[in-house]
């Protein structure tokens, strides 16, 4: 059998296990077990098990990955959340766009620190969406911007996709963190226009005042003391975690202990503190950083049977009349990365696909921590398009909005972000390295 033919038998049914629902750590699994032991024998893929999977995992710089989630859980059970939406919206004097800017800030950082942008899509879709459509926003433009604001969590610092991105590449994860500022914030500002221009378009009058719900107990009273407090914990987490990465008073793993100290806190002076907000917070930092870690053991072995498959090799060469000509080569890898991050969690195609195609990158001479930035970006695009968008799924699984609504919507940010920030940062590749090169 000629490799040619391997390579589109093993990719067949790559795509049948996917459309097939298995999960994506299973679908590595196989495939990757499955294609080495065809090339290479059992004695080979016996032998790599055997110590590979720990190697994986022990790993310091990863522990940031369960820390962050932590801090993002302890946050959202202390039900602060709820109170920056009364906050807002009370000092805005009823000015409900206020709450969408709100909505995409917050939705960016959690997505950015929880580690899945499901599972931040979800849980702020949740707790989002009521609070908009009470407010005036119409429920597909609700659902549609939080998914677009969950979306984030591939280019935020502190981003586990810019993690993952720097362990896989060796790159400086301080670098990446710092180099995707600038983008973030136009991210950030795009999809907050967008959302204005869509909830001005559509604009209707507002369902209750949130006054008549702290009224009937449904929410605390937003007394000056508790205005203040949440003002202040806002700014002392963003402050310390952010400006002690940045300024090297600590580690990346290190303000992933301290902001789940400080969410911690948070909880302990609002009073939610008990043996559910324990379990509840435990347990969900558990099963996403389980998935992570297994994802990374299992994308580890299909990368294997990868480099075994000489597949780097192979795609450099059949683009080698190509070399001459970058632009059409990362038109290329940034469309690759696009399909993939519509069909699969961020987190697993950077472990799977970057050591692949990161050889052809450095064939063209392209500079990795760029590229790096560009895959984050595109990584958010992905998630809001069709036909597998999962950020999109996810808020339509939990607020039960139509996912046909939802794309229609989700479509408008994903070809609005393509056509400004994708373009400004390819005609412009300063806006991501001239930061890191200050420090």
């Amino acid at each position: 059998m000629s490799l040619g033919v391997f390579y589109v038998i093993m990719l067949v049914l790559f795509l049948v296990f996917l459309f097939a629902g298995m999960h994506i750590h299973a679908v590595l699994l196989s495939m990757g077990v499955l294609g080495i032991i065809m090339l290479e024998g059992p004695g080979y893929i016996t032998s790599f098990m055997q110590s590979n999977p720990y190697k994986v995992v022990a790993s310091y710089t990863l522990t940031t990955i369960p820390l962050f989630v932590l801090m993002a859980q302890f946050i959202v059970q202390s039900g602060i959340v709820r109170d920056m939406y009364a906050l807002v919206y009370k000092f805005s004097k009823g000015k409900s766009g206020f709450l969408g800017t709100l909505t995409v800030i917050i939705g960016a950082f959690l997505g950015a620190v929880s580690g899945s942008t499901t599972g931040s899509s979800a849980a702020l879709g949740q707790v989002a969406v009521p609070e908009l459509r009470r407010h005036g926003f119409r429920d597909v433009t609700a659902g549609s911007t939080i998914a677009a604001a969950g979306s984030l969590s591939g280019i935020i610092p502190p981003s586990i996709i810019l993690i993952l991105y720097g362990v896989v590449t060796e790159t400086p994860i301080g670098s990446l963190f710092i180099a995707a500022i600038v983008p973030g914030i136009m991210m950030t500002i795009v999809i907050i226009g967008v959302m204005l221009y869509m909830h001005k378009a559509d604009q209707r009058k507002a369902l209750p005042d949130i006054e008549e719900e702290i009224e009937a107990g449904e929410i605390a009273p937003l007394t000056p003391l508790r205005a203040l407090f949440v003002v202040l914990v806002g700014t002392i987490i963003v402050t310390v975690i952010f400006g002690g990465i940045y300024s090297g008073v600590f580690t990346p793993t290190e303000a992933g202990a301290v902001g789940a100290f400080l969410g911690l806190l948070t909880a302990l002076f609002l009073g939610k503190v008990n043996k559910k907000f324990y379990v509840e917070s435990i347990t969900e930092t558990v099963k996403i950083t389980t998935m992570v870690l297994l994802i990374m053991v299992t994308a580890q072995i299909f990368g294997r049977f990868i480099t075994v498959s000489k597949l780097p090799r192979e795609l450099i060469n059949a683009l080698g009349p190509l070399i001459e000509y970058p632009v059409l080569i990362l038109a290329l890898l940034s469309l690759i990365y696009f399909i993939l991050f519509m069909f699969i969690e961020g987190g697993a195609v950077i472990i799977m696909a970057t050591p692949v195609l990161l050889p052809i990158v450095q064939e063209i001479n392209v500079d990795i921590l760029w590229f790096g930035i560009l895959v984050s970006v595109i990584c958010t695009i992905g998630l809001l398009t069709p036909p597998v968008g999962l950020s999109v799924f996810a808020v339509s699984g939990v607020t039960g909005i139509s996912i046909e609504r939802l794309f229609a919507r989700s479509m408008v940010f994903a070809v609005v972000l393509a056509l400004v920030v994708c373009s400004l940062m390819i005609a412009f590749p300063g806006l991501v390295t001239w930061l890191p090169n200050l420090m």
